[in-house]
């Protein structure tokens, strides 16, 4: 099963070049560093790297206090941060700068995986969530490479996704020391995939360990000044192509009763924000741009985030949030950013990606979910009109948010246990 695995990849291999200069045209970076995806690149020169694998935005973010942790407790270990997106690096560049040795993960093609292996030369591999790739985890096997998946996420979706694949993924979870689940449904769903169920624990989520900025709500009390302080201000964060317009109309629902309500939104990647920003002129709101105007003016109804790593301060100045890729069947994203500021979280119905959170953060009364486009413009405007209520949730979602720390902790103790062995 894993040589006909192999087989499809090396045919899929053009494809996957074609992706790389198509990609290459909208990031010129990633243009130039292509042949890291086949192993290419300046050995660095060390050896026994801890190598932690984040493939986007959002795992960097999520790993963000592991890798701190380790740099804190093994400062003699070279640091070895994998990403797969343009984005994914910049965020690693952005937090760790040259702290860390940063290179795209070669795809997985046997001599890719054993390229990249001999440059960096792990001591200890940690995946991030759910990245299972066959050839590289038999790879890490036999040399001798203990890998772990931390914080290990696996949606029923994903689940099924890998059902066609269920021999060669189970035959590769064998080969993983340590499974750190988020939670009990993760766990019970990879040892339904395969994995050693006494090789998994549940670790819980690395999210909750995420620093909270300390300057990220001085930065929104100063933005909020800008635009007036008693302004209703509502965000809409990490939004994707499809939900974008719901949000748009959502806030023309809102201006008919709040008509000096503002709307901030961050599209999630890059390559959507012109999109967004012609969306909203096109219904005939007065738009302004972080990279043009910088700061929205009264009398400017939308402000398009168009910029990375920026969101933090934007939902400490608002009142309340709306975390996208939930009104889309993407599988919605962080709620606990917003949570963390103190702020009432609004999802869609799609929050497969965050399940457990979403739903402790619903039961608990710090979120909200609105099951349809028109029913987002209904709660958002029932929510600016009542700071009583706002405050509330804000005060459980940060409760909620405060009660689930720890888990840097306990996989750095797993982490321990297995670089002693």
């Amino acid at each position: 099963m894993r040589y006909l695995y192999t087989l499809v990849m090396y045919l899929v291999t053009p494809l996957i070049v074609a992706r790389l200069l198509a990609r290459g045209v909208r990031y010129g970076d990633y243009h130039l560093r292509w042949r890291e995806r086949f192993g290419f690149f300046d050995a660095p020169g060390f050896r026994g790297s801890l190598w932690v694998h984040a493939v986007s935005v959002g795992e960097v973010n999520a790993a963000e206090p592991l890798i701190k942790a380790l740099r804190r407790d093994y400062p003699e270990a070279p640091l070895v941060v994998t990403t797969v997106t343009p984005t994914g690096s910049e965020r690693v560049r952005q937090l760790f700068g040259k702290d860390v040795f940063h290179v795209y993960l070669p795809y997985d093609l046997p001599f890719a995986v054993s390229r990249f292996l001999k440059r960096v030369r792990p001591r200890l591999a940690m995946m991030v969530e759910t990245e299972i790739w066959p050839n590289l985890y038999f790879a890490c096997y036999r040399r001798g490479i203990p890998l772990m998946i931390v914080n290990a996420r696996l949606s029923e979706r994903s689940l099924r996704g890998y059902k066609p694949l269920q021999g060669v993924v189970r035959s590769a979870l064998r080969c993983v020391r340590q499974v750190a689940a988020q939670s009990r449904p993760d766990a019970a769903r990879y040892r339904l995939l395969g994995a050693d169920p006494e090789r998994i624990v549940v670790s819980g989520n690395l999210k909750f360990d995420m620093p909270v900025p300390v300057d990220a709500m001085e930065k929104g009390i100063a933005l909020r000044a800008c635009w007036g302080r008693l302004r209703p201000v509502w965000i809409a964060g990490s939004t994707h192509e499809g939900e974008e317009l719901a949000v748009l109309e959502a806030h023309l629902a809102v201006l008919k009763r709040l008509p000096d309500a503002l709307l901030l939104i961050a599209p999630r990647h890059p390559e959507r924000f012109r999109a967004v920003e012609h969306s909203a002129r096109s219904l005939g709101f007065s738009v302004a741009r972080r990279t043009a105007e910088r700061m929205p003016t009264p009398s400017h109804q939308v402000f398009v985030i168009d910029t990375m790593g920026e969101l933090m301060p934007f939902y400490a100045a608002a009142d309340l949030a709306f975390v996208g890729g939930s009104l889309s069947p993407i599988g919605g994203h962080n709620v606990l950013e917003p949570a963390s500021l103190s702020r009432p979280v609004l999802v869609g119905p799609h929050t497969f990606n965050f399940e457990e959170i979403t739903l402790t953060l619903i039961r608990e009364g710090g979120a909200e979910r609105v099951a349809s486009n028109e029913q987002l413009g209904t709660m958002v405007r029932h929510l600016l009109r009542d700071a009583e209520r706002r405050d509330a949730m804000g005060r459980k979602a940060r409760a909620v948010f405060d009660g689930e720390r720890g888990a840097v902790g306990r996989v750095m103790t797993l982490i321990d246990h297995l670089l002693q062995e």
